[in-house]
């Protein structure tokens, strides 16, 4: 199917102004059965030159805009002798009137973007002006952006590749890489001319960049490797750029969508200065700012990525936004026994957790607060960190789900993970729901519908099926098995004493120390947490040694480099030193990151002693019952430890015994190079 006809092609536009222009164009679209409804479509078109005015640099003007009266994507063509269309280089001479259906198809919305970056090219436009018939303008305009049923169902169509006869040009030693994000109002034409004008001026200058259109086409978002990587931001936008907190703290140049079309090279040539500005005083450039954060819900999921990982960020996206709920909850009720302890004695603990705000009796905490009393602020707090503690498993459910799903995956999830609670299966079925519920999440959100339903798509019909499936499911076919897995879990860790806790400590400490943040650490850093959410308000589940064990064992390392460099610093380099410094206050802080830079440099003797260290600290941890509710913290949170003096005596035994192997092998491996340099001469 054409996307224009010779019969939309007025090569004499003889109009005398804007407006008349336009409607003579809509005409053609009516008599060829693209249009409906002309003072519908005219009106739409004049709305839309209301709020921003589409003449373009060069003569061009681009009229257009989404209306219910419009059949299909299409186009009408004109020139003229010179009508302001308010662009500041003057009057246009070739214009393109733009039509779109409200609720066309990823697939034919494709076709405009192509006219867009088509008209950024000078050949296109001269063409244009030098066409002698309507049928020479089809032929210009289709052999370069096709036709609605040869446009791709997915992303734009790739850049062909330069032939063998043409070698690259060279990138310069000075060469950026910059990235972008364009959009505006209707999102059929700037957006994609914005691209184009920008990608074409950081090659012509020497860079490589990125663009993501933010249009009605749809685009392939900017990764977060692509962004990490980026020197410089550049937003041409009039509308709110979606999920903005991707780009925090790079250097970021903002202009409206036309600026870019008009001067590009211009605006390449500020995101290199903000760049350079950058290198050397950040707080003095321009910058995404982080609380743009609370602009949107953000998950660093690589699409790209084999399913192993994709599984991994899924589950790590669930834990990262429980996490806060987990701090909460577990040190009010941390504060809670502590202050019981006061008040009641060692038996505090045990009658604090009577209290609720549902009885009708003396512990409603509600009706019988007392402001004078300990007991009261100990109960009060119980109270408010229980509840926090009821949302664990629904929030890791929930954004498993997000992470699979993005917002749609949210209800399911959420709703999957409170039945998954209610029903005793713990953060295992909290998994489970997180997962189906994404998958048929985003199964239905690719649904094929009528235009008529897409518009209830997000708001009725994916929340509705897809929570009815996942709950549905969980509730007559998966809970009741996971819940007896779960049980026995919790049954088994119950049972774990002496030797036994031991190995268990030894294993998750040794994955705390083996990747330092990695996927390693970040598993047995989950199995923590997620025991969290288990044990709720238990005053004695056995999650609460492993959270102090996983804990302890991630803050060795970065606490014996440090060690190891005041001790012997002759054997560390300058910046390692420095590094050493630094590593005291991570390392209490309970940031096992701290110790990568060192791990980076002499992989294999830092890693081995780590894993080691760790282990033992976490393996004397688990049999000295120390507990935590606290997901984090570090030192900070050692009085809402209990036994946190045995804590402090196994951390020490994992940092001394890491200290002493990194010493030895790093004294070992220096003799051996002096005295193969006193060989050699």
């Amino acid at each position: 199917m054409s996307l224009i006809y010779e019969q939309q092609v007025v090569l004499d536009l003889g109009a005398e102004d804007r407006h008349a222009a336009t409607r003579t164009l809509a005409a053609t679209l009516v008599a060829t059965g693209r249009c409906t409804d002309l003072d519908g479509f005219v009106a739409d078109v004049r709305k839309r030159e209301e709020t921003m005015a589409t003449g373009l640099p060069g003569g061009i003007a681009i009229p257009h805009a989404r209306s219910a009266a419009i059949t299909e994507p299409t186009l009408a063509f004109g020139r003229t002798d010179g009508i302001d269309w308010g662009a500041k280089d003057g009057p246009a001479d070739i214009v393109f009137l733009i039509a779109a259906p409200e609720g066309a198809s990823d697939a034919h919305m494709q076709v405009l973007p192509r006219l867009a970056k088509a008209l950024m090219k000078k050949e296109f436009t001269g063409a244009l002006r030098a066409a002698a018939t309507p049928a020479e303008v089809v032929a210009i305009v289709e052999a370069e952006v096709g036709d609605i049923q040869a446009a791709p169902a997915a992303a734009p169509a790739p850049t062909p590749a330069p032939g063998p006869a043409t070698p690259p040009a060279a990138t310069p030693a000075s060469s950026l890489t910059l990235v972008g994000v364009t959009s505006c109002p209707t999102g059929i034409a700037h957006t994609y001319m914005a691209a184009e004008a920008l990608e074409r001026a950081a090659k012509e200058a020497g860079h490589t960049m990125k663009v993501e259109t933010q249009g009605s086409a749809g685009a392939t978002p900017l990764t977060a490797e692509e962004i990490a990587a980026a020197d410089a931001v550049i937003f041409a936008h009039d509308v709110e750029v979606r999920n903005a907190e991707r780009f925090a703290g790079k250097p970021l140049v903002d202009v409206g969508v036309k600026k870019a079309i008009s001067d590009g090279p211009a605006l390449i040539s500020q995101a290199v200065a903000k760049a350079s500005e950058w290198s050397t005083n950040p707080a003095a450039s321009t910058a995404v700012p982080a609380a743009a954060a609370s602009a949107g819900l953000a998950t660093k999921v690589d699409r790209s990525a084999g399913f192993g990982t994709q599984l991994r960020q899924w589950l790590m996206t669930g834990v990262s936004y429980m996490i806060p709920f987990v701090a909460a909850g577990g040190i009010l009720i941390a504060l809670s026994f502590m202050l019981s302890q006061i008040a009641l004695g060692d038996n505090g603990p045990i009658e604090i957790t009577k209290y609720n705000l549902t009885s009708a009796d003396e512990f409603n905490i509600a009706q019988h607060f007392d402001v004078t009393s300990l007991t009261s602020w100990a109960a009060l707090m119980f109270v408010i960190g229980g509840a926090a503690f009821g949302f664990l498993v629904p929030i890791l459910s929930g954004f498993i789900a997000f992470a699979i799903a993005d917002r749609p995956g949210l209800v399911p999830g959420i709703v999957g993970g409170a039945i998954a609670s209610t029903m005793g299966a713990g953060f295992l079925g909290g998994i489970v729901t997180g997962l189906l519920a994404g998958v048929v999440a985003r199964w239905i959100a690719s649904w094929r519908v009528h235009k008529g339903v897409r518009g209830v798509m997000p708001v009725v019909v994916i929340p509705l099926l897809s929570t009815l499936v996942t709950s549905g499911l969980f509730i007559t076919i998966l809970g009741l098995p996971i819940k007896g897995l779960s049980d026995g879990l919790n049954s088994w860790l119950t049972s774990l004493q002496g030797g036994s806790a031991f190995v268990l400590g030894l294993v998750l400490g040794a994955m705390m120390g083996f990747d330092l943040g990695g996927p390693v650490n970040k598993v047995a850093y989950f199995f923590a947490t997620a025991g969290l959410a288990a044990a709720g308000t238990a005053t004695d589940a056995p999650a609460l040694t492993i959270m102090a064990a996983v804990m302890g064992a991630g803050m060795v390392a970065p606490l014996a480099m440090a060690l190891a460099t005041t001790v012997r610093p002759r054997l560390f380099s300058e910046p390692e030193r420095e590094n050493g410094k630094a590593a005291w206050l991570l390392g209490a802080s309970f940031i096992s990151e701290g110790a990568i830079p060192f791990a980076a440099a002499d992989p294999v003797r830092v890693i081995v002693s780590s894993v080691i260290g760790s282990a033992l600290t976490g393996g004397l941890i688990m049999v000295f019952g120390v507990t935590l509710r606290a997901p984090h913290g570090g030192i900070w949170v050692l009085p809402l430890m209990g036994g946190f003096l045995w804590f402090l005596v196994a951390l020490a035994a994992g940092v001394l015994l890491m200290t002493a192997i990194v010493v030895v092998l790093k004294s070992r491996d220096k003799k051996l190079a002096t005295v193969d340099a006193v060989a050699t001469v």
